[in-house]
């Protein structure tokens, strides 16, 4: 039967086209008829329906229709078509479109990817900005010299938080694939990924939580008069002390009705003794866990085409709050004593180490490297995006929000300072006690409080969504891209881990549950987390080395990183990063709630806790070394080299056993 093509698709244009008959008119359809002279003979019926030509969708459009854009067409289309003989010419009797299975040329299924840009935007922006944002960098800022705090902020922004942004960005695009597959460049180093893998894990258990008490709040602030303006309530103690009798905030024997509300309302720590006497969940908080859980699943289900059209609301939203908030906090009495209380420049304090030590730490946690996430989030980018133009703006956009955020925050404890009389070191703190304590306690005083209230805790819950939907993003796709085979099972896996997250969270919605919070709060993604981004430094930069990581830069956007970011990756962050891990151990200290002390058992759960996931890279390193064949030479020759040049190892070709690959930047 004769081969069917479309205008001059018969031959390349650089071939003469064989001997094809004259072209055909049916209707507005032009066609040329076209076989190779050894395959062409004379067609009868038979062999017309029994052969059905495919004909390439994309020359199609031109003559048929205009194709319409299509976000997630990810290759040529074939239409099938079933033709007739007749005396007069052609006519089409039946079309059917075919949709093949788009492959890469290792012949596996194409990897998703997002929908818009914007998309993958807004989720980067919306995992790194979240609560630490809004509830400890002012706090920072303002402990720490207030304008000054800025200059050890900024200086490990350029040299460190930038660099290994950048580095994680670059990293998932190229290799497409999660944390731990993309150590396919060093299969040695493949036990990091893992740790990422874990500590997003193990920072689910209780960050969820949070979103919770959020909602639980939200829910309570559909009410006339918000329940934590008074000290009549059930769940108040005889310590209870409007701030107007209570000059002294400071006094250890009194406590706010705000105060009150969240320990003894909300968590109902009164009815605990400690760790070990957590009790029962309770069914109010484990509701409002339920519906969070329910939230994060039907945004993640689906991978990233629901997650990407979820983050317009969850990284938008905090943005529009913030600046409703700023309008209304800028015009209390005593905010611009409060915001000038946040800028005031203490050169001085740079003299104390501690403050470059915070700001170091800041850096590390707030712009999320070290979890997976962005690296999990770049895997599902176009090969050829510019990730380095992403990584300047999305590490930009977070420390301005978190700079942003102080104005709003300090707007308000300024006029908490006011109204009760009192120096604002005395209303000024950072965590949890902020945004369940203090604000609420300022918006409980304002005109239409109620409504103010919902909007706060609006933006606290969409604060907290998008960076936990970042989190299990992290955790779902290293494993399915770990285990192939979870690819077909991607909804009833992300159900399994939601699941699962949500039975462990329910130790934290007990009666002990805030100490179970604050045990993982200080061990899960500490140390670890430090620990994880100083080995994936070494990995890239030099076992793969950074030569390579930068040609590898070079093919997905036409040119190679600078040599300021290729010496912060090879020489200043891994050593920024040696100290920040040196410095974790050596300022440890044991965890403590308010006055309560852990026993040294739950100490000792915790730090197994924080190893379990860093005693994964050597496990995987001493895993990999002892399955490989040959000798230790040979092994280790496999171990460091990219399984892409695995044949070079058998030629005796390896780079890393060459003095060049360790000088060459």
């Amino acid at each position: 039967m004769a081969t069917c093509s479309f205008m001059s698709s018969c031959a390349p244009p650089w071939q003469p086209a064989p001997s094809c008959p004259p072209a055909l008119h049916h209707g507005n359809l032009l066609l040329h008829f076209c076989s190779p002279p050894q395959q062409r003979r004379a067609p009868d019926s038979q062999s017309l329906h029994a052969d059905r030509p495919r004909v390439s969708a994309e020359v199609m459009s031109s003559v048929v229709a205009p194709e319409k854009p299509s976000s997630n067409a990810m290759g040529p289309k074939e239409v099938e078509l079933i033709l007739v003989k007749e005396q007069n010419g052609v006519q089409f009797t039946s079309s059917t479109l075919v949709v093949p299975a788009q492959t890469n040329p290792s012949g596996e299924e194409e990897r998703e990817t997002w929908g818009k840009k914007i998309d993958f935007l807004l989720s980067v922006i919306g995992f790194a900005v979240d609560l630490a944002n809004v509830w400890r960098f002012p706090y920072l800022c303002y402990k720490n010299g207030g304008g000054a705090f800025l200059v050890p902020y900024l200086f490990f922004m350029v040299i460190a938080g930038m660099p290994l942004f950048y580095m994680e960005l670059a990293l998932g695009q190229y290799n497409r694939e999660g944390a731990a597959g993309v150590w396919k460049i060093c299969p040695i180093f493949k036990g990091v990924g893992f740790t990422v893998i874990l500590i997003s894990l193990y920072v689910g258990f209780y960050y969820n939580v949070i979103i919770s008490w959020a909602l639980f709040y939200l829910f309570s602030s559909f009410t006339s008069e918000l329940p934590w303006v008074h000290c009549n309530n059930t769940w108040n103690s005889p310590n209870c002390s409007d701030w107007a009798e209570n000059g002294s905030v400071g006094d250890i024997y009194k406590a706010t009705p705000a105060q009150e509300y969240f320990e003894r309302g909300v968590l109902h720590i009164q009815d605990s003794n400690g760790i070990d006497d957590l009790g029962r969940p309770r069914w109010q908080l484990t509701s409002c866990l339920a519906v969070v859980i329910i939230l994060l699943y039907f945004s993640l289900w689906k991978g990233v085409k629901t997650s990407g059209k979820v983050v317009w609301i969850t990284a938008t939203m905090p943005y529009v709050v913030l600046t409703v908030l700023l309008l209304r906090g800028v015009t209390l009495p005593g905010a611009i004593d409060g915001i000038k209380a946040y800028l005031s420049v203490d050169f001085l304090r740079l003299c104390d180490a501690k403050v470059w030590i915070e700001a170091a730490t800041q850096i590390c946690f707030s712009l999320g490297v070290g979890f997976g996430v962005l690296i999990a989030f770049s895997s599902y980018n176009k090969f050829s995006n510019n990730c380095y133009r992403d990584a300047i703006i999305t590490s930009s956009i977070n420390s301005l929000t978190s700079f942003f955020s102080g104005f709003v925050v300090f707007s308000f404890l300024g006029y908490m300072s006011y109204k009760h009389n009192v120096a604002i070191d005395k209303v000024a703190r950072d965590g949890a006690g902020l945004v369940f304590v203090i604000y609420p306690e300022a918006i409980a005083t304002l005109p239409g409080s109620s409504v103010w209230a919902v909007i706060f805790f609006i933006m606290l819950l969409t604060l907290g969504l998008d960076s936990a939907m970042g989190g299990m993003e992290s955790v779902i796709t290293g494993l399915i891209d770990e285990f192939k085979f979870l690819h077909k099972h991607r909804e009833l896996f992300t159900l399994f881990i939601v699941v699962a997250t949500f039975l462990i969270s329910l130790f934290c919605v007990t009666s002990g549950g805030m100490y179970v919070f604050t045990l993982l709060d200080h061990f899960a993604a500490g140390t670890s987390i430090l620990f994880g981004v100083l080995i994936e430094a070494i990995g890239i930069a030099w076992f793969y080395g950074v030569d390579r990581f930068s040609d590898d830069i070079k093919e997905m956007i036409g040119h190679r990183p600078g040599i300021y970011w290729r010496l912060c990756w090879k020489f200043v962050s891994p050593c920024f990063l040696l100290f920040m891990v040196v410095v974790s151990f050596a300022t440890f200290n044991p965890p403590n709630y308010g006055s309560y002390k852990f026993p040294p058992w739950a100490n000792l759960m915790g730090w197994c806790l924080a190893m379990s996931s860093m005693t994964m890279v050597p496990l995987y390193a001493i895993y990999k070394l002892c399955t490989l064949p040959g000798k230790f030479c040979n092994r280790l020759a496999y171990a460091i080299t990219p399984e892409t040049e695995h044949h070079l190892v058998e030629n005796g070709e390896v780079r890393q056993f060459t003095l060049h690959h360790w000088l060459v930047i």
